[in-house]
């Protein structure tokens, strides 16, 4: 009997941390790279295969699943997420409502366009740079407020985004109204793009939920593909050269040579991107998994030749969503080339703001208008192709080339000089501060000391062959990479289900004891 006791109260306990697990804990956010999040998915997706055929069941379990996922990333602040929901959701009808309302019509609709972007651009200023507002004033007056941070709710600036250019969407007449609640609350709490992106549009997803699809072999194929790429670019290359050097250097950079100040400044450029598109990755398989598709977010941003290439090639969801909604509402390129310049710069550095509450970001931002700027100033006197990517209605991504074709050397060397600059400018993205960005750039200029290399490689043989290795597959053409991918959608299941297995076998072993968050969870 004693044994019965001792074995129930063990079963007592086991659930006491079960629950205390299950709850929401800032320490501890359920993140794609968790054991947590796996088991959870598995068993959701298990019942949601189940229920696939049933709309309302399917949409159900996806709306809890993803509120139960924002519960376990912001806590109560998943009322705020239900509350835009329910804004946005009679906003759109009131807008359909008096489209046809004769002369007032104009004006009620910009009212309505008003209130939604006021309403979303006010939490981001209250929850987001409430701080930095208050600690700048402080700054300039005689008066220290002494104002605490307020706890961000994950991803706001992702919803605020979607949930305004649902709204402009309307008022431009690219969409009609979602006449279902249930389809909008799915649309904006679908938990694969809530906490880091892509920011995904209503214009692209409510047709689908509309169409209440379901995911074929193939899609299930790509899916699983793309959560293993990734897995592989967050766990194995980012999180382990962050650890075990970027984050080193970054802390202490008077500590390290200039030499290895700028093997960082690489390290972290190639951990953001691994980072930030291995979430996107994870993202979109997600989705595909649950039968919708997403835009691709990243297209091989290191292979651009430019800075105007590199941000038509890097997030381009948001720098898509930029252009649609700040740069061409501020007149776009429709007006003087002087005041094209002011728009291109103003974008950018609104864009920097938005990555977070820090004038490092807003530096980081105008440091790239600044770039796009004068590269559009001087490319007229280089004949040297241009590429752009070009993302169409369907979601294809398109590479528009003009002017007469380079050498492959030129080529290369375009790459590789906007790939340094683009490295250098995400030291102010890094850094905490500009004296700790002087710092790596006085190590630089005048205490270099070539000579540490061969110990720098020595001592960071796996950071470097890392480092390497990932560029070099990178910037390899996407028609060499797009035969693994192939390769592995058409392969049969089990070998599918091996190579899943090897790479979580891998990630367990290569992962630092401590989960290392997104690093776009802060956004």
């Amino acid at each position: 009997m004693a044994s019965v006791s001792e074995f129930f109260n063990n079963i007592n306990i086991d659930v006491e941390k079960l629950i205390e697990l299950l709850k929401y804990d800032p320490a501890q956010p359920l993140m794609f790279n968790t054991g947590l999040f796996l088991l959870l998915f598995v068993a959701f997706f298990c019942v949601y295969w189940m229920v696939k055929g049933v709309r309302v069941l399917k949409m159900t379990l996806v709306i809890l699943f993803s509120l139960y996922f924002y519960y376990k990333a912001s806590g109560i602040a998943c009322l705020i997420l239900l509350g835009v929901c329910l804004s946005d959701y009679l906003l759109g009808l009131f807008m359909d409502a008096v489209s046809n309302s004769g002369r007032a019509s104009g004006f009620l609709r910009r009212m309505i366009v008003f209130v939604n972007v006021t309403v979303n651009v006010g939490m981001l200023a209250y929850f987001k740079y409430f701080k930095l507002i208050f600690d700048t004033v402080s700054q300039f007056a005689t008066v220290d407020f002494h104002v605490e941070a307020l706890l961000l709710p994950a991803g706001i600036s992702f919803f605020t985004f979607r949930s305004i250019s649902y709204i402009v969407d309307l008022y431009r007449g690219r969409m009609k109204a979602c006449q279902s609640l249930f389809d909008y609350v799915f649309f904006l709490t679908f938990f694969p793009p809530l906490l880091a992106g892509p920011v995904v549009r209503a214009k692209d997803m409510l047709p689908q939920i509309k169409a209440n699809p379901v995911a074929t072999r193939l899609m299930a194929s790509e899916g699983i593909y793309l959560i293993i790429l990734g897995l592989v670019k967050k766990v194995v290359i980012a999180d382990f050269i962050s650890g075990n050097f970027v984050d080193r250097v970054f802390d202490n950079p008077a500590l390290y040579s200039g030499f290895e100040n700028l093997m960082a400044t690489f390290g972290f450029t190639v951990q953001l991107y691994c980072d930030f598109s291995g979430y996107s990755d994870m993202a979109i398989g997600l989705a595909l998994l649950l039968g919708y598709r997403f835009k691709e977010n990243f297209n091989a941003p290191f292979k651009a030749q430019n800075p105007t290439e590199f941000w038509h090639r890097w997030h381009i969801s948001l720098s898509t969503w930029l252009r649609d909604y700040v740069y061409i509402p501020l007149g776009g390129n429709r007006c003087s080339r002087p005041r094209m310049y002011f728009n291109q710069f103003a974008t950018m550095v609104i864009g920097g703001l938005w990555h977070g509450a820090s004038w490092m970001y807003v530096i980081w931002g105008a440091i790239h208008g600044g770039l796009l700027v004068v590269h559009k100033m001087i490319r007229k006197f280089f004949p040297v192709e241009v590429s752009e990517t070009v993302v169409t209605e369907t979601g294809q991504l398109v590479v528009v080339t003009s002017q007469a074709s380079s050498s492959p050397w030129i080529r290369g060397l375009n790459m590789f000089f906007t790939f340094a600059l683009i490295a250098v400018t995400f030291m102010f993205f890094r850094a905490p501060s500009l004296e700790d960005v002087g710092m790596m750039w006085h190590q630089i200029l005048f205490d270099f000391h070539i000579s540490v290399a061969p110990q720098f490689v020595e001592s960071y043989l796996s950071i470097v062959l890392l480092m390497f290795v990932g560029y070099v597959v990178h910037v390899s053409p996407s028609r060499f990479t797009g035969r693994f991918r192939t390769a592995f959608i058409l392969s049969p299941s089990i070998v599918q289900a091996i190579v899943l297995a090897l790479v979580i076998i891998i990630v367990i072993q290569v992962r630092q004891s401590d989960i290392v968050p997104f690093i776009y969870l802060q956004y």
